[in-house]
Formats: structure tokens, C-alpha cells, sequence
């Protein structure tokens, strides 16, 4: 009897998680920070949420069944993830309006019209953000105050962000320490005592959310690690130049949405690179374009865009650095 090698098509490597589980992952890791998000905010945060997730899912059921006409991809949760990420990219007062046209963005222009699931090129969430940004401008800049008792959606006293605050003050000849008085401490703002986007006020959180995901696997350390990494070099290296005009690292790493970029977004899997070296490079390029945003740039944020831009250059880092091959042809020896 003849032996025969018998080879399957890819993927060789088998493994238990699906992308429900995934997707699942994600979600329990962002948990935390969303719950606390209710407790800061109350029930504006808590409708926020639920119209952002609810919305999500049910334009992607819509297009994906009257559109394209083909079997629902809502059970993969992806949705869920997308719609609960922009939530947390959103103050709790937006109007609801602006948060269905965030999310038919993120789902329908964004996530399907490039072929859905695994195959947009930018990060929905991300994208959609950025597009209510810049849209809407006064609305995604008003941040209501924690602990406010008010139930209605509109009626908030707002302030800006620590990032913003910091931004005004520079702008108006005061130096860091000055400005430094009037916004939360570092311990407030990892703890997430102050105003902000629902996702962005909690470091702690996030980051717990973030160590879980690496602990399952779901996430390598490579693009969170080298974003924080970057971010605290290059920051360290400013604020030693000029303590008067440029933040302590710190106070650069737990402002804004940097934690929830770097360990929730920057990592989404089909608009990030394949190889680890690609994943180092990505995440360098992320941290830099943040704080050249920050510092010289019009906006006091800068984690989006960085990267959206950054989003745009996978295809050519995983051209520059292509994984490890496991096996070649080799050349015969003449």
C-alpha cells in the first residue's frame, strides 16, 4: 500500500476562538469602563450605549438582508463592539440624532460598503468619530461634568477636557503649572474623575480591560506597548526641553482617548499589520502622529486621527514586513 501525503487547504493551524468569541472578549473587557461610565454620567451614558449598540445592529441586519441579500452577520457580535466603541467615543449629552448618523457611518459606509467584516481598511468606530468630529464640532466638544443628577439628554452643565483646558491655556501664554491648578490631578485622572468622552475617563480601566484582552490572547502587546512606549519617549524628551509649554508624560498618557486607541482600536485586526515588526512600526508612527497633533496641531486630541492616518499605510507596512515563511523552494546546488 502506497503512503500518501495528504495537505487540506489553509488554515493548518486550528484553533477554538471564533470571531464570536472574539468579539465576546472584547466586549466583557470593556465592561468596566462602561459601567463606570453610568456611574459618572447616569442615565445619559447608560442611553447613549443602548442607541449606539441597538442602532449598529440593526443597520447592519438591514443592509446586510435588503441590500445585499445575504444571510444576517449580526451573531458575530461585531456589531455590538463597533457600535459600544463609538459610544465610548462620544460625549453622554450628544444629541441622538448625530449618535444614528455616527453609526450608520461606522456600519453601513465604513464596515460594509467595503465587503464587511475582516476586509474595511479603516477602523468603523475610529472613522466614524472623526466624521462626527468634524461635522459636528461644538456638539462632540461639549463635555458634561461628572455626577450631574439632571435625567434629560440636553440639560448639563459642560466644561472641556483636561487635553482641551491645557490646549486653551498654552495658547494664552500660561505656562504648565499654572494650568496644571486648574484641572484633576494625575491620580483623578487615572482613577477617571473628571469630564470626557464615556471611554476615555477611566485609564485604569481600560488599561485592566487591555491586559485582560493580552491575557486571552485576543490582542498582542506589540501595538499597545510600542504606542505608550513612544508616546512617553517622546513626550519625556519635550517636557525635559520646555517643563513650561509641554505636559509631564503622564499627564500626556492618561488624558484623552489615548488608552482606549492604543489597546481597543489601533489593534483591530483587519486595519492593523499582520507581522509583529509591522504591529512595532504601526505603533511608533501612532504615538508620534498623536503628540505632533497634540502640541502643534489644531485639535487638543489626537489618538483618532493618528490612527485613521496610520489605518491608510497597512497595506505598504505589511508589503515592507511580511511574516515569517515557514517553508520555501530551495535552489539545487550546481
Amino acid at each position: 500500500m502506497d503512503n500518501k501525503l495528504v495537505v487540506s487547504q489553509s488554515p493548518h493551524i486550528q484553533s477554538k476562538d471564533n470571531i464570536q468569541k472574539i468579539m465576546l472578549t472584547v466586549i466583557i473587557a470593556l465592561l468596566p469602563a462602561t459601567l463606570f461610565s453610568f456611574y459618572l454620567f447616569g442615565i445619559k451614558a447608560f442611553m447613549i450605549v443602548v442607541i449606539a449598540v441597538g442602532s449598529a445592529v440593526l443597520f447592519e441586519w438591514l443592509t446586510v438582508k435588503y441590500v445585499f441579500k445575504s444571510n444576517s452577520t449580526v451573531w458575530d457580535l461585531s456589531a455590538i463592539v463597533t457600535g459600544l466603541l463609538l459610544a465610548l467615543n462620544v460625549p453622554s449629552n450628544l444629541p441622538i440624532w448625530m449618535l444614528l448618523v455616527g453609526t450608520f457611518v461606522a456600519i453601513v459606509v465604513v464596515k460594509l460598503t467595503f465587503g464587511g467584516l475582516g476586509q474595511n481598511i479603516f477602523n468603523p468606530a475610529i472613522a466614524a468619530r472623526i466624521f462626527l468630529l468634524i461635522s459636528f464640532p461644538v456638539q462632540m466638544t461639549s463635555w458634561p461634568l461628572p455626577f450631574q443628577k439632571s435625567m434629560s439628554m440636553f440639560d448639563a452643565v459642560t466644561g472641556p477636557t483636561s487635553l482641551g483646558i491645557m490646549k486653551e491655556g498654552l495658547k494664552n501664554g500660561e505656562t504648565v503649572s499654572q494650568i496644571m491648578d486648574k484641572i484633576p490631578s494625575h491620580l483623578q485622572m487615572l482613577y477617571g474623575i473628571m469630564g470626557g468622552s464615556l471611554g476615555e475617563v477611566s485609564a485604569l480601566l481600560i488599561i485592566l480591560g487591555g491586559i485582560y484582552l493580552m491575557i486571552r490572547k485576543v490582542i498582542t502587546w506589540h501595538i499597545p506597548v510600542s504606542i505608550l512606549s513612544t508616546v512617553t519617549l517622546f513626550s519625556t524628551l519635550m517636557w525635559t526641553i520646555n517643563p513650561n509649554k509641554y505636559p509631564d508624560p503622564l499627564f500626556e498618557l492618561l488624558t484623552g482617548g489615548l488608552m482606549i486607541g492604543a489597546f481597543f482600536m489601533a489593534t483591530d485586526y483587519s486595519t492593523s499589520p499582520m507581522s509583529k515588526s509591522g504591529q512595532i512600526i504601526f505603533g511608533i508612527a501612532i504615538g508620534l502622529l498623536t503628540l505632533i497633533i497634540r502640541y502643534w496641531g489644531a485639535y487638543p486630541e489626537g489618538i483618532s486621527f493618528a490612527i485613521l492616518i496610520m489605518n491608510a499605510f497597512v497595506p505598504l507596512i505589511n508589503k515592507s514586513f511580511k511574516p515569517n515563511i515557514f517553508g520555501k523552494i530551495q535552489k539545487k546546488k550546481q
